[in-house]
């Protein structure tokens, strides 16, 4: 399974949706850092993806459903697929 739309937009989209500019960023990376991320020029390490998650208060599965999905009809199907998988990984992990 690919993403459908890059991280790079759901980072940017998410950031735009709370009204902070990349500026707001500053105390965990600098304006070229967020620019080339938003670009799709850098790959974060998940440290990084940490570090924007908390700024932008968003939980890390909803940059990774946008990264996915891309719209929120698309989102709720993979919600749903989400949810049915946790479900038998977790029946499994129980028996296991």
């Amino acid at each position: 399974m690919t993403a459908k739309h890059s991280l790079a937009t759901a980072v940017r989209t998410a950031r735009k949706a709370r009204g902070l500019s990349q500026e707001a960023f500053s105390d965990v990376s600098n304006h070229t850092y967020m620019s080339s991320l938003e670009r799709d020029l850098k790959s974060p390490t998940m440290h990084n993806l940490t570090e924007l998650w908390e700024v932008m208060d968003v939980h890390p599965l909803t940059l990774l459903t946008l990264a996915y999905a891309g719209d929120s009809r698309k989102a709720e199907q993979l919600l749903a697929q989400l949810r049915q998988e946790l479900e038998v990984v977790l029946k499994e992990r129980v028996t296991l």
